[in-house]
């Protein structure tokens, strides 16, 4: 899923105006420092012309010497603001950003699931990177920017009123062009940002899904292919960031032309008043330094029109990261004791228009049995288990926990009271003692290897470094055996009541499936509700019921 429209100027203020919220401090501090820098630069200026005045003699109420120290402290305070601005921004601006980026990445976390399955998760990549870093900056340095410029360019433009009225008035004669150009450039920009970084997005989520899936490009002999496919979008890219840098350029040069003509025209009335003895050395000067603190400011303004654009482009695009409905935040909860699972007429379809996969189902998993459930490919053994684990609602009926004679629907908070060990290779990057601890923070030494035992992954005693043996990105330099191993060990350090294993020994050779069922059927069996999801038989021969699903209708 992409932007389709723009959202309306005042929504987007108030998200900014929210988000800002949270970065006031650096954004005070950049503030503080860039006014400081302002009036310092003026400063600058004044004593210049007061220098130079003193020095040819025009007056003599100062002491140049004292003049040029007055130059070297300003010099020596401009100097410090600019590196305390730089300390700001490398880690305050840090600070901001990475706050954002975690209240994004929380968002995701805790989203419906169902509801984030329309996004690429290329995408929300793209966002969570890109566009924080957009919008983090703006707030704490680009606003900031903004304001100072907009005091820089009254402050330069008061100090040279008071010197020469109409040479100040000639100077700024260009403004109303640039609020006219600005207003005809943000509307064409909007959209053309848009489609950039929308394109941008898809090219982050075509390398991402490549390099996941290399094996199978590399084996169908496609990775020609794939890299014509990348051309082709870069192209698209190519395209857009031209139609908008052409737009761009015109726009300025049209802006460009009138700061140049302003001057032209200082520089031209400045000698002329020279010629005449109007003014003095120090005068001049002074008239040209001003007239680039005046101009300076408008040509920035006109920078931060693709700032604004890029800025309400990213803030967009985070907005519907905070639109993606969340589940209900409630504290997890385990009930106690033994804990069975109640279906009770349960239906469901993922659409309203798509097949049901289930239609009035009823099934009972008692307390401390073993189920194993069979049957094809789309007879919804993998839609149950999302219903088990809350990641999707019922459609109608029911799907309830039951414990200590009490039945209650199972919900997003319920979830803790299962262990869940999907298909495939689910390691995460980083060593086998670090995704160990995720199924259990606090284990020990001992607790882990008794859960490598019983997953019959003993491998890992033999290793060098055991168990902190490196893995790889999805288990790189394990056997996928091996892995799922590991992946099973992580889930029995949880204990939860219930566990639930979805082909979770579908890469193992028959005698170590055997050994593996055998020693959780062994240690858990009776007092935890096991449910094997299987296509192989092994399953069956530790199993005290069994469920085959079929396929409903249409």
């Amino acid at each position: 899923m992409t932007l389709s429209v723009t959202r309306p100027i005042p929504q987007i203020l108030r998200y900014l105006f929210q988000m800002w919220k949270g970065l006031r401090l650096q954004f005070f501090l950049n503030l503080f420092i860039g006014v400081a820098g302002v009036g310092i630069r003026l400063l600058f200026v004044w004593v210049t012309k007061l220098a130079i005045d003193t020095a040819t003699g025009v007056t003599h109420e100062w002491s140049l010497t004292w003049l040029f120290v007055l130059l070297g402290i300003i010099t020596a305070v401009q100097i410090a603001l600019s590196r305390a601005s730089r300390w700001i921004a490398a880690t305050l601006g840090l600070d901001g950003r990475c706050k954002m980026q975690r209240a994004c990445f929380q968002k995701l976390l805790t989203a419906d699931w169902l509801a984030m399955k329309q996004y690429h998760s290329g995408h929300l990549i793209n966002r969570i990177e890109r566009d924080v870093r957009d919008v983090a900056g703006f707030l704490t340095d680009g606003l900031p920017n903004l304001f100072n410029t907009v005091v820089q360019f009254a402050g330069a433009f008061f100090l040279l009123f008071y010197m020469d009225k109409m040479l100040a008035c000639i100077v700024v004669f260009v403004v109303p062009f640039f609020l006219l150009a600005g207003r005809l450039y943000v509307r064409k920009m909007r959209r053309l940002t848009h489609e950039v970084r929308n394109t941008e997005s898809r090219i982050q989520a075509f390398i991402q899904e490549t390099l996941q899936h290399i094996l199978v490009v590399k084996t169908l002999e496609r990775t020609e292919t794939a890299g014509k496919e990348l051309l082709g979008r870069q192209d698209t890219l190519r395209g857009e960031v031209m139609e908008s840098t052409r737009y761009s350029v015109i726009t300025t040069t049209v802006m460009n032309i009138g700061f140049s003509t302003g001057y032209l025209l200082t520089f031209i009335w400045g000698t002329t008043s020279l010629r005449d003895g109007l003014i003095t050395y120090g005068a001049m000067l002074a008239f040209i330094q001003l007239v680039g603190q005046i101009q300076t400011p408008v040509r920035t303004l006109t920078q931060f029109i693709p700032i604004f654009i890029s800025t309400f482009t990213a803030a967009e695009r985070l907005m519907d990261i905070d639109d993606i409905k969340q589940e209900a935040q409630t504290q997890p909860r385990k009930l106690k004791g033994g804990v069975g699972i109640a279906l009770q007429d349960l239906t469901f379809q993922y659409t309203p228009t798509s097949r049901l996969i289930f239609n009035k189902f009823s099934y009972e998993f008692p307390a401390g049995s073993i189920t194993a459930i069979l049957g094809e490919t789309g007879a919804g053994k993998t839609t149950l288990i999302r219903l088990l684990l809350a990641l999707v609602t019922p459609t109608g009926g029911r799907a309830a926990l039951c414990a200590d004679g009490s039945m209650e629907d199972i919900s997003p908070a319920l979830r803790a009271n299962f262990t869940y060990v999907p298909q495939g290779n689910t390691l995460l990057s980083g060593t086998i003692r670090s995704n160990l601890l995720l199924g259990n923070p606090d284990a020990t030494e001992a607790e882990m290897h008794r859960a490598l035992a019983l997953a019959c992954a003993d491998f890992v005693e033999k290793l060098p470094d055991g168990l902190d043996a490196p893995c790889g990105e999805m288990g790189d330099g394990l056997s996928e055996g091996q892995s799922q191993r590991i992946a099973i060990a992580r889930a029995l350090l949880k204990e939860s009541p219930i566990l639930l294993l979805d082909e979770a020994t579908s890469s193992l050779d028959a005698d170590t499936e055997r050994r593996v069922l055998q020693n959780i059927a062994s240690e858990f069996g009776g007092r935890t509700t096991i449910i094997f999801v299987t296509h192989r038989p092994e399953a069956l021969r530790h199993a005290t019921q069994t469920l085959r699903l079929e396929k409903t209708g249409k």
